[in-house]
Formats: structure tokens, C-alpha cells, sequence
């Protein structure tokens, strides 16, 4: 198991091999549907104004994905009311719902790893050369493992999208995931849908 650090450099991403499990150490943001819609729509394509703490928000995520890391997931979180928050489920979402934003999202900031489940399309396999970037699969059914690595809960931004599509700044240590989109154009995503293929169409004659 490789031990990897974010901020993560280029050399890193580009050294990240399909098929590798990685642990993931520092800290990340978790983000999902409204939030990666906010980001493109606000400031990649810019077709909103930015309202009310929309620029203090993205100032403060600048920093953070800059070599950072995204995780799809839309938490279950305790200490709500007295702001002492703490993960109790971490479980990736899928992560194709976020294929129409998620390259022009890791371009813009400079982000180097996508976290969540069951891949992503051709756009993103791009910009994972481009950027670039990997993706990692998470362990999907195992919310409260995953959740035990995450040290800390840093802070929220955009509250006001719910819970679980709030933007979550967390500390993990850790955090295990596998390598399934590289940076060399290489998808075992795609790789297990062309022999699933092969299998059915096998089975069907």
C-alpha cells in the first residue's frame, strides 16, 4: 500500500499506476452535484454572479485545491447543532453524475485527485492527462470504515446546499483507495465494461 500526500505534485499523479491502492494523508474536500455545479456555473463558465459568500467561499477553496483532492460523498455527520462535527458515514456516491463538470473543475483549480465510485467517462479520462489528474475508487458499502479515517472535520462551506452536498473540509489519514483512472489515459472502468461485454454477448449466442 502506498502512502501519498496531498497537496499532490505532478510527479506523483504522473507515477500513479491503474490498478494501484494508495492511502491518502492530508487534507481534502468532499463535494458532490450542487457543488460542482456552483463552481462551473459561478466561476469556470461563469453564467451566474457570484452571491453572497460565493468569493469569500472560493478564495478559501483555492488554496486547498490546489494539488488537492475531491471526494465525492455526501456525508452522514453528528454534532450538527453544536458545530463539534464529526463523520460517522464517509461512503463515496457515484461519481459519473458529476462527468459534465469534473474536468473543467480539476483544470481550474489545479486539483489532482478525484475520489468515488464506479468511475467516470471519457471527458474526465481526458483531463486526467491533460491536468493532470487520477481517479480513485473508494470502498463503496463501507461508509463507517472509511469514515474511521477522517481525523477531523476543518470546517463547511455552503451550508445552505444541505448536508450531504455541502462542501466538507476534512483532515484523513489513511484514507484507502485504489488507483482506477490514470494519468496516462489508462481506465480500468473501461477495461472491466469491454470484458463484461464480451462475457454477455457470449452468453446471449
Amino acid at each position: 500500500m502506498r502512502s501519498v500526500n496531498i497537496p499532490i505534485s505532478d510527479e506523483v499523479i504522473r507515477s500513479l499506476k491503474v490498478g494501484e491502492p494508495v492511502n491518502l494523508n492530508g487534507v481534502m474536500i468532499t463535494a458532490r452535484d450542487a457543488a460542482h455545479k456552483w463552481m462551473v456555473e459561478t466561476f469556470i463558465k461563469k453564467t451566474r454572479p457570484p452571491q453572497g459568500d460565493d468569493l469569500d467561499v472560493y478564495e478559501a477553496l483555492k488554496p486547498i485545491l490546489n494539488g488537492g483532492v475531491i471526494y465525492h460523498c455526501g456525508p452522514v455527520v453528528s454534532g450538527l447543532a453544536t458545530k463539534d462535527y464529526k463523520f460517522v458515514a464517509a461512503g463515496p456516491t457515484t461519481s459519473i453524475r458529476e462527468e459534465p463538470y469534473q474536468a473543467d473543475v480539476m483544470r481550474h483549480f489545479n486539483a489532482k485527485g478525484v475520489i468515488g465510485k464506479g468511475g467516470m467517462g471519457a471527458k474526465t479520462l481526458k483531463g486526467c492527462q491533460e491536468v493532470p489528474f487520477v481517479y480513485f475508487h473508494a470502498i463503496g458499502g463501507a461508509a463507517t470504515y472509511i469514515a474511521q479515517s477522517v481525523e477531523k472535520v476543518l470546517g463547511v462551506y455552503k451550508y445552505e446546499f444541505g448536508v450531504p452536498e455541502a462542501i466538507w473540509v476534512i483532515q484523513v489519514r489513511d484514507f484507502p483507495v485504489v488507483v482506477t483512472m490514470d494519468a496516462h489515459g489508462q481506465s480500468l472502468h473501461e477495461v472491466v465494461e469491454k470484458d463484461s461485454g464480451k462475457v454477455l454477448a457470449e452468453l446471449i449466442a
